[in-house]
């Protein structure tokens, strides 16, 4: 060691350990303030920076932990240890919303389950009020992790706990209006309302265990796939008035979200046993948490960036940014939930044509129609019929405020500059058939697109079906069993689990049965052949296609075009709605909950002799 280093490890050791420790918070602190408002979208641009925090925030833990006898005696809090701890649970949820990888939220799940069980925040917060506020918001964050990690016991278990928080505080800050926190009380609670048991049955997520692996998905013939393109990149946004969400993560968001995530396995973990957590950060609990442990020879999960009613410039801005890091064997997955914007009161072809013509956007921001319409009216429903259906076409989609204008419009037009790389657009929304203007004019790629239906069946126990489940369509996307039951009017509550599980089994062999046919098509398009090999892509496409059999065979929507989804470009006619196999397909199930009656076969289909009266059209 040269003479140097020894003078300042000297040097060093003569600061007093709280001024070494305060010295160290203060640089970290200065870090975190820099990161903390960083968009999650501009990944490799700031990923050496995050490490660099990162390592700041593990030295001053350890150097807590290592001193924290002497720390109290200077005066150091409990709940400035927990403040620490929480601080690196942020980061971890942070660079899991940045780059989707399941380790960063498992890690941020131990330390704020520390935080938890350690009552860091707890002592004097019934005497101060700023730090009633940091137990307040400790609480949420750690909801929001659960809710991603899908750790349904502990949410309801912080959720009972915010309540208590929320109630007592009220009691004893009796002069400060607690208005925001009982908003967020009555979010979380809503949203568990609605994103039942029942809908949870299965993993959202991609299982090992019940999905194929991608191993032994049917190989698509070379001159039919040019490509064989994964799914690298997702943008989701939702946005409805007075839908279902907590915070900033709507239920069908939140849905997608889940959708787009490998189911962990925990087989292949390893014990951690005291040893350092990732990027150094020293594991706070001893509680094994094998099952968040993905298989690691799966690839890892799509990058998702999730957006809650963006402006037009900053979807924009993340579509861009998406794309220049997309690789080149990627897709870009973009879904759009959200009603159609201002009515123009014209027919559908003129609109579209009007919409490539101008970006129909005055440099005020304003929407160029000026015709009134039932659409103006703050709550959309207002204007909507039975089964959420608008009996005009608008053009585009309203992310916000409809006294905005067209800056919360995003319109077909607005994605074709990123169709010079590979798309896969999902449409949610009452105006979804104008997007199919996008087919046809792409920039160099052909684009994939998914369209619900313009009319949406009343799901639950009122019209406004929406607001307390979610949209179908997306739903059958992402829980299509679900989807099928509360189509039929059919709750958890009702359902044996034995019935369940032999419908999943039918319906798990239907949906690989339509990938087979897909697979070994000589017809299917290269848009949807380069694609059948990533697994979260193959099976959006494949519960599209029983999304589409069951609405067209449905009693109350045969025949009604603007209830069926399309998709662009056309599939098949080996997977039509009204081939045999897909009517076997729902027949089966149908069969199985008693009701066959609500639907429409042929008499090609052949029923069980016992249910053949009164089924055939």
């Amino acid at each position: 060691m040269s003479q140097q280093q020894m003078n300042n490890n000297t040097s060093s050791s003569n600061i007093p350990v709280s001024e070494r420790y305060w010295t160290l918070v203060d640089k970290a602190d200065k870090k975190f303030s820099k990161i903390r408002d960083l968009p999650y979208y501009e990944r490799n641009r700031y990923d050496t920076y995050f490490y660099k925090v990162f390592k700041v925030y593990t030295q001053l833990w350890k150097f807590q932990q290592e001193n924290r006898q002497k720390l109290v005696e200077a005066g150091l809090k409990r709940w400035e240890i927990g403040e620490i701890a929480s601080r690196i649970g942020q980061l971890y949820y942070g660079q899991y919303m940045r780059t989707s990888e399941a380790s960063y939220l498992s890690e941020a799940y131990i330390f704020y389950e520390a935080i938890l069980t350690r009552e860091y925040f707890r002592e004097g917060s019934f005497q101060d009020f700023n730090l009633a506020n940091k137990q307040l918001r400790f609480l949420a964050r750690f909801l929001m992790v659960c809710l991603v990690l899908n750790r349904r016991e502990m949410v309801h278990q912080l959720v009972n706990q915010l309540k208590m928080l929320v109630d007592e505080c009220k009691r004893t800050f009796q002069d400060t209006d607690f208005k925001e926190w009982k908003l967020v009380v009555q979010e979380i609670v809503r949203f568990l309302k609605a994103d039942t048991a029942f809908m949870n049955i299965r993993p959202l997520r991609y299982s090992l265990v019940l999905d194929p692996h991608p191993d032994v998905l049917p190989h698509v013939a070379a001159p039919v796939a040019r490509k064989n393109l994964r799914l690298r990149d997702a943008v989701l946004s939702s946005y409805h008035h007075n839908e279902v969400k907590f915070s900033e993560l709507t239920l069908d968001t939140f849905r997608m979200l889940q959708c787009l995530e490998w189911e962990p396995s925990g087989s292949f973990y390893l014990s951690a046993g005291g040893k350092s957590g990732q990027n150094g950060a020293l594991g706070s609990s001893p509680i094994n948490h094998s099952q968040d442990i993905a298989d690691p020879t799966l690839p890892p999960n799509p990058r998702k960036a999730v957006l809650y009613r963006p402006s037009l410039t900053h979807f924009i801005a993340v579509l861009a940014t998406i794309c220049e890091e997309l690789p080149p064997d990627g897709v870009l997955l973009v879904y759009l939930s959200a009603s159609g914007g201002s009515g123009t009161g014209i027919n559908t072809a003129e609109n579209i044509t009007r919409d490539f013509q101008s970006h129909t956007i005055h440099s005020d921001g304003t929407s160029t129609s000026s015709m009134s319409s039932p659409s103006n009216s703050p709550n959309p429903s207002a204007s909507q019929k039975k089964g959420d259906c608008i009996s005009y076409h608008t053009g585009c989609l309203q992310f916000g405020n409809r006294g905005s204008g067209g800056l919360n419009c995003i319109y077909p037009s607005d994605l074709i500059p990123f169709t010079r790389r590979p798309l896969f657009v999902i449409i949610e929304s009452d105006a979804s058939e104008v997007f199919k203007a996008i087919s046809g004019a792409e920039k160099g790629e052909r684009a994939a697109l998914l369209l619900s239906p313009n009319c949406s069946f009343p799901i639950g126990s009122s019209d406004a079906s929406r607001h307390s489940v979610g949209s179908l369509f997306t739903i059958f996307l992402t829980a299509p069993l679900q989807a099928f039951c509360l189509l039929l009017g059919i709750s958890g509550s009702d359902i044996e689990m034995d019935t369940y599980k032999h419908a999943e089994s039918l319906l798990s062999s239907s949906l690989n049965d339509w990938g087979l046919k897909l697979a070994t098509s000589d017809n299917v398009d290269p848009v949807w052949a380069q694609i059948l090999g990533d697994p979260f892509l193959r099976r959006f496409l494949l519960r599209f296609i029983f999304c589409r059999a069951v609405l067209t065979l449905f009693v109350q929507t045969y025949n009604k075009e603007e209830f069926h989804p399309e998709c662009m470009p056309a599939l098949p006619d080996a997977v039509s709605p009204r081939t045999s196999a897909s009517q076997t397909a729902v027949v089966q199930l149908a069969k199985l909950f008693h009701a066959t009656k609500r639907f429409v076969f042929t008499e090609a289909i052949p029923l069980p002799d016992h249910i053949n009266s009164g089924t055939r059209s």
